[in-house]
């Protein structure tokens, strides 16, 4: 195998565990991110305060309806049992009872009003209690399909590894050290592939004797325009 071969395949390697690296970066910041729950919760939470306060309204209302038609009970039984005889006492207490129906008439609205408002409210708590439960089994199940995720690419990373660390005892220093200085300066594409004469990595054909070179695949040629490390199947 020639060395430009192996840098190459050094070079898949390393991609590779670059790409499985962020990858796998990526899933840890995931496993246990719950924003998005823990808005949820707090919306349904919201919601709920507004429909107890809701309740406690019409609750109030309810008495308030409940206590001016008590009273209008009452002021009639007055008016008609007899026991107010006087015209202008009479003529004040329908009045007073006429009053009070207009009240009662009101609350009576403003209680339809409240109900409606808890009947919006109900539906409201319900569609986000729901909805939270469908996001809490999403939620779990795709923590768990990070977290198998994350097994597999701590493994993949591991075998990576190893494969590079038994590649770097198959080349000489010299060569690696190219290869790394390279990597660091060409954005991690130290060697590139030579396609029917054009180098890959800036897609510039080369001369015939730099093909030749790259074909012998003795000694390391580089690409004259980029100065990339040239390797052909």
């Amino acid at each position: 195998m020639s060395k430009a071969k192996q840098l190459y395949e050094l070079q898949e390697t390393d991609l590779d565990i670059a790409h499985k690296a962020e990858t796998l970066a990526h899933v840890k910041e995931q496993i246990g991110k719950d924003d998005e729950l823990v808005s949820a919760r707090a919306a349904l939470d919201t919601a709920h305060k507004h429909l107890l306060d809701l309740e406690h309204q019409q609750r109030t209302a309810e008495w308030g309806v409940n206590e001016l038609a008590t009273k209008i009970t009452t002021e009639e039984k007055k008016l008609y049992e007899g026991s107010v005889k006087n015209p202008r006492e009479l003529m004040s207490l329908q009045q007073e009872i006429d009053l009070i129906k207009g009240q009662r008439g009101e609350r009576e609205e403003q209680l339809l009003t409240v109900m409606m408002e808890v009947d919006a409210a109900q539906r409201d708590v319900t569609l986000k209690r729901d909805g939270l439960a469908v996001m809490e089994k999403e939620w779990a199940k795709n923590q768990k399909r990070l977290s198998r995720e994350q097994t597999e690419l701590e493994a993949d990373l591991a075998t990576l590894a190893q494969r590079r660390d038994l590649l770097l005892k198959q080349i000489d220093s010299a060569s690696i050290n190219i290869y790394e200085e390279l990597r660091r300066v060409k954005q991690g594409l130290a060697v590139a592939k030579l396609v029917q004469g054009r180098c890959q990595g800036c897609r510039i054909s080369l001369p015939v004797s730099a093909q030749q070179k790259a074909r012998m695949g003795q000694k390391l040629a580089t690409c004259s325009n980029c100065g990339r490390i040239l390797y052909m199947d």
